[in-house]
């Protein structure tokens, strides 16, 4: 999926540009214009990963890459068919262990003696500082005398880093030994029972609630914002006197420990019983379904049932099934538990691919989840999420240590699901969620990078 990711990104060349707007110009969605950026992007991932996958971005469209000492400056080969002569300058800085800004210069060549002429509406952050380049491959009678940001490409770079899709891994993903100090100390359970953290209603979700309704909303997981909205919904929906089942992805057999779970006065005993029994929270490679969100979901639903709410907990994921096999188990365990609270609304948290109702464009033999249930229940709705860029905990494929990563990258949304700043959250069309901030895994372990795919 990481390779599907790369390839389409790639698509068209990589120094192409209309004639409407200039390189260092970048399409603002709200005012529909070219616009020279008032920031820089930070990438959450380590500056040599963002170079390797800007010198792969170049080479696929045959150019020559050559590095400078220290790798964190790169040329190319000059852009064919272009007069004055012209190259590219890729320029990394490192500002933190994982975290990164690649800007991309296209720099012009004039002949020696020949003064260049200026360019109206550079500022000096698109410049470079032309001492850089007293080392590059230098063209006989030329020398290099301008340079300004090429944003088509940087637009390139930030789909291949911030819109790979996330794995979730299931099958020779064994659970790891449960370390004790990774839940803290036994302390007390409160006295009181704690009310559950409901906050505001969702806008205008309360059109979507119905009994005997299917909601799938779709993705990013390994959020906090999509637990948190979730919560919001059921709360609001149980407040009308409205019975809910919140489904998630979370394997079926773990269903009687999270019962148990709920039956329970929720301290620290009942948590550490429930993470140290699992397989599913102790997993080698913890993707986004077994957030510190997620868990935190979890407890407010037992909250939720010690206020006197109408709320189960349906897992209906598999923990070893992968492809159509996994879709197929994932729409019985969802059809079996609405069927035991056909009076229920159910809500249902999943990947975007497993929650769409419709076939998927790139392979017409795959059945999503979604699809499969819609055939079978007339009352299931689909809703897509919209966002602003931001940060996501998951797990995705490495192309350089050809194996699975699972960290916190950075995470921008395609354009249809891409949320303008003046489009408030709630349910418009899409379930709107703006800035999203990652959720690391309920038993947080050192980041895991693989040398292989498991």
């Amino acid at each position: 999926m990481r390779r599907l990711g790369l390839m389409l990104g790639l698509l068209g060349c990589a120094g192409c540009a209309t004639a409407t707007r200039g390189l260092a110009d970048r399409y603002n969605p709200e005012t529909g214009r070219y616009e020279a950026p008032k920031h820089e992007l930070v990438y959450h991932l380590p500056v040599e990963d963002a170079l390797m996958t800007t010198r792969y971005l170049f080479e696929k469209d045959r150019y020559a890459v050559m590095e400078k000492e220290g790798g964190l400056m790169m040329f190319t080969s000059f852009i064919p068919d272009v007069t004055p002569p012209e190259r590219y300058y890729i320029e990394g800085k490192r500002l933190g262990s994982r975290q990164a800004l690649v800007r991309v210069f296209r720099i012009r060549y004039f002949q020696e003696g020949v003064s260049a002429p200026e360019e109206p509406g550079r500022s000096k952050g698109q410049l470079p500082d032309l001492a850089a380049f007293s080392n590059v491959p230098g063209l006989e009678g030329f020398r290099p005398a301008q340079g300004y940001r090429d944003l088509a490409v940087e637009q390139k770079l930030l789909e291949l880093l911030e819109m790979a899709p996330a794995l979730e891994l299931v099958g020779g993903n064994p659970p790891v030994a449960l370390d004790p100090s990774a839940l803290g100390e036994k302390g007390e359970t409160p006295a009181t029972p704690l009310a559950p953290a409901c906050g505001a209603p969702v806008e205008n979700a309360a059109s979507l609630f119905a009994a005997g309704g299917v909601l799938l909303v779709a993705d990013p997981l390994g959020t906090h914002e999509v637990p948190s909205v979730a919560l919001r919904m059921v709360c609001e929906a149980t407040a009308q006197g409205l019975p809910v089942t919140l489904a998630l992805s979370i394997p079926a057999p773990e269903q009687p420990l999270l019962e148990r779970y709920l039956s329970s006065d929720g301290g620290p005993e009942a948590v550490r019983q429930l993470l140290s029994e699992s397989a599913f929270w102790r997993r080698t490679y913890q993707d986004g379904r077994s957030s510190r969100a997620m868990l935190g979901l979890v407890e407010q639903v037992r909250r939720l049932r010690v206020s006197g709410r109408d709320v189960a907990l349906a897992a209906i994921d598999s923990d070893k099934a992968r492809g159509n096999e996994r879709e197929a188990r994932m729409a019985q365990h969802l059809l079996g538990a609405q069927a035991k609270r056909p009076q229920a609304w159910t809500l249902v948290l999943a990947g975007s691919v497993h929650a769409r109702t419709t076939e998927v464009s790139w392979d017409g033999d795959y059945q999503p989840m979604g699809a499969r249930v819609a055939r079978a229940l007339p009352s299931v709705r689909f809703l897509d999420v919209g966002f602003q860029r931001g940060t996501q905990f998951a797990c995705r494929y490495n192309v350089w240590s050809e194996g699975v990563e699972c960290n916190v990258f950075g995470i921008s949304p395609g354009p249809e699901a891409w949320q303008s700043s003046k489009q408030p959250n709630g349910v418009h069309g899409r379930l709107y969620l703006g800035s999203l901030t990652a959720s690391p895994p309920a038993l947080m372990a050192p980041p895991v990078s693989s040398e292989k795919s498991p």
